[in-house]
């Protein structure tokens, strides 16, 4: 295990514990970070969406979007989420496959899964399953799934072009990529990079948004789309960073827009319908 994984599977294995616990502030990525109720994390899903699911669901929620909205899931598919935590993305994408579907939230860390089951069980969701495994190497088949989301997930791998291979592998011909991820704007000098991480505890890896396209596009996926939605402004953090210590005004021309929440979708190409030896070799 890479020292990256260890430390992300340290602390949400961390905050999977204080959920389950009940512990105030346990929604985050860790102490006071990735929002904890500020614009990063906020007012992602609606009322209508998390009113009947189990608290520690909604409490786990650590997303920098809601990767469900992204697109339009049918009854009976077969949907993956990477990274699925305290399962709020799962059951949510469970309700609209509906009982012919099926649903699997993939998670590295303990804490995380029983506490996801947990919610499963009250929930009452039959339709979905839990894996325990990497996003690096999906414990899933080729061609078995129709949709893959994540939620602000991708950014923490050390090797997110092995993600993004898996992703495809995984994903039927035709399936669909859609899922909320942190991008960075263009050029930003490395120290500003770390001082802004004080605050977006999640941006450590995050990709520029054109690497993160081109990324897409070396492993086969077409179609592909980045949105930034809600991006990050200097005086979101302001508070936060001065308590570190940090001269904020000196960031401020070098951060501003540059950070931001994305919905990135793409599309794995449809199966070739030939018998040629160009697609039948």
């Amino acid at each position: 295990m890479s020292d990256v994984q260890q430390a992300v599977r340290e602390k949400y294995g961390a905050i999977g514990s204080a959920v389950a616990k009940s512990s105030a502030n346990a929604a985050c990525c860790g102490p006071r970070s990735c929002g904890c109720g500020d614009p990063i994390t906020s007012n992602l899903y609606s009322d209508a969406e998390t009113t009947d699911l189990p608290g520690g669901a909604v409490a786990a929620s650590m997303g920098c979007g809601n990767p469900t909205a992204l697109l339009a899931l049918e009854a009976g598919q077969t949907v993956l989420d990477l990274g699925s935590g305290g399962g709020i993305d799962v059951l949510l994408s469970a309700k609209r496959v509906g009982p012919t579907g099926k649903v699997y939230g993939l998670d590295m860390t303990d804490e995380m899964l029983a506490l996801a089951r947990d919610n499963q069980r009250k929930a009452g969701a039959t339709n979905v399953e839990f894996l325990k495994g990497t996003i690096e190497a999906i414990p899933l088949p080729a061609n078995s799934v129709d949709v893959i989301i994540s939620n602000c997930v991708i950014n923490l791998s050390s090797d997110k072009d092995a993600v993004l291979r898996e992703a495809f592998r995984v994903l039927k011909p035709g399936g669909r990529f859609a899922v909320s991820d942190v991008v960075v704007r263009g050029d930003v000098p490395v120290d500003v990079r770390r001082s802004m991480e004080l605050w977006v505890g999640c941006i450590a890896g995050a990709l520029e948004e054109s690497e993160y396209e081109r990324k897409l596009q070396a492993v086969g996926f077409v179609d592909v789309q980045l949105e930034p939605w809600r991006v990050y402004k200097l005086d979101d953090a302001r508070a936060y960073l001065a308590e570190t210590g940090v001269d904020v005004d000196r960031l401020a021309p070098q951060v501003e827009d540059k950070f931001a929440s994305a919905f990135i979708r793409a599309r794995k190409p449809e199966a070739k319908n030939c018998c040629g030896p160009e697609c039948c070799a």
